[in-house]
């Protein structure tokens, strides 16, 4: 869309014509429909790997190019227009659990890890869900214990992308039985240490697999424990992030149900007249227009806000309009598609069954709008209003 040209530089255009170049060249979103049935898209991952896609959110001396938070969301936008599933990947790469890597692990961890990632050798996964707790961190029950130089791990994780595919993950952790928030820290484990196990797997109406872990006296090196008590707040802080890629993908979605739309209705014709040629579609049209415009501008906010993670109150802002818009935009982006856009024969299919997804992982929007609402109370200055809480 043109609009974008007023705000990005060269290099950033560069970048998502790269990627845009590279995902029609591969044709992902013909071959997104492989993918329904929870098969993980590796091949596109590798592809994305070759022109450094998965290594954009870390260090140069680690290999990879150490962008901002703002492009990081530009390339799952450009990515999720193709093919969800493979954002969905990509995003285990640039999103939460590589920048608490990158961020809080030791240098030996951080060698070890954040190469393979960068090169597409190995993923990673967050968990933090848990069976009774999901957006309720300060609940969570998972614990580890410290015992001089090792850690022992117990609980149990669900809902966890990536759970057959992740070398290593991020877990967020009780440490030492502290209670409240104030105990919540994290502790890296690698799917080979004994103890581990994945004890589910759900298959999800946008295709990916989810999954459930327990950790049945995981013990590992103390070095793991990237984050003890009192890490709470840093998790949050890095959670951010997600609450800007999440968004990324839903606006990616969004702009491929409009896509879809535009080419359905210029080619259908009804008693002779084209469909886009009907000012009730035209509506439709410039309102989904208008919506996916008003995302795109709060989620270019909020992510260029990051130093290093976004604030929290743009992003939750951002994320939960974008989610909400995206689902209406794919909606009426089906509706205008009538029957046909009921049928796996178009895209609009897998589209809207995808953008459901935003509103559900990285903060349920119930949840968001409680801390922005939370947070107006508090600090909104009713004298000098908006303008005081401009963050640019």
């Amino acid at each position: 869309m043109t609009s974008q040209r007023l705000l990005l530089t060269d290099e950033q255009r560069a970048l998502i014509g790269a990627v845009r170049e590279l995902a029609r060249g591969k044709d992902f979103r013909a071959k997104s429909i492989k993918y329904l049935d929870g098969t993980y898209p590796a091949d596109n991952l590798r592809e994305l790997a070759k022109i450094g896609v998965l290594g954009m959110s870390i260090p140069e001396e680690y290999g990879g190019s150490d962008l901002r938070v703002f492009e990081t969301a530009l390339v799952l936008e450009e990515i999720a227009k193709n093919c969800y599933p493979t954002a969905m990947g990509v995003m285990s790469s640039l999103g939460v659990q590589t920048r608490v890597i990158a961020t809080y692990a030791p240098q030996a961890m951080k060698r070890e890890i954040l190469p393979k990632v960068a090169s597409g050798e190995i993923a990673l996964a967050v968990c933090m869900t848990e069976p009774h707790a999901g957006t309720d961190v300060p609940n969570y029950k998972t614990n580890t214990v410290i015992k001089g130089d090792r850690a022992v791990v117990n609980g149990v994780k669900t809902l966890i992308s990536k759970t057959r595919e992740a070398e290593w993950f991020v877990v967020f952790s009780r440490i030492n039985g502290t209670p409240g928030r104030d105990g919540i820290g994290c502790v890296l484990v690698n799917r080979n240490t004994p103890g581990f196990e994945v004890t589910a797997q759900y298959h999800t109406m946008g295709g990916e697999n989810l999954g459930e872990l327990r950790f049945d006296n995981v013990e590992v090196p103390v070095e793991q424990v990237v984050l003890r008590e009192g890490g709470f707040k840093k998790l949050l802080s890095a959670f951010n992030t997600q609450r800007c890629l999440n968004p990324s993908i839903s606006l990616g979605l969004a702009e491929a149900a409009f896509e879809e739309a535009i080419k359905y209705v210029r080619e259908r014709t009804i008693r002779g007249q084209r469909v886009a040629d009907f000012q009730g579609i035209q509506w439709k049209l410039a309102e989904m227009y208008r919506d996916i415009e008003a995302g795109r501008s709060l989620l270019y906010r909020a992510a260029l806000t990051a130093d290093p993670f976004p604030n929290p109150h743009e992003a939750a802002i951002a994320k939960t309009f974008v989610n909400e818009m995206a689902i209406r935009v794919a909606n009426e982006a089906l509706q205008v598609h009538g029957g046909y856009g009921f049928t796996d024969e178009y895209p609009i299919s897998r589209i809207y069954r995808a953008v459901r997804y935003g509103t559900l992982g990285g903060g349920a929007t119930e949840a968001l709008k409680d801390l922005v609402g939370k947070w107006l109370v508090e600090e909104f200055d009713p004298v000098d209003g908006f303008l005081s809480q401009r963050t640019f």
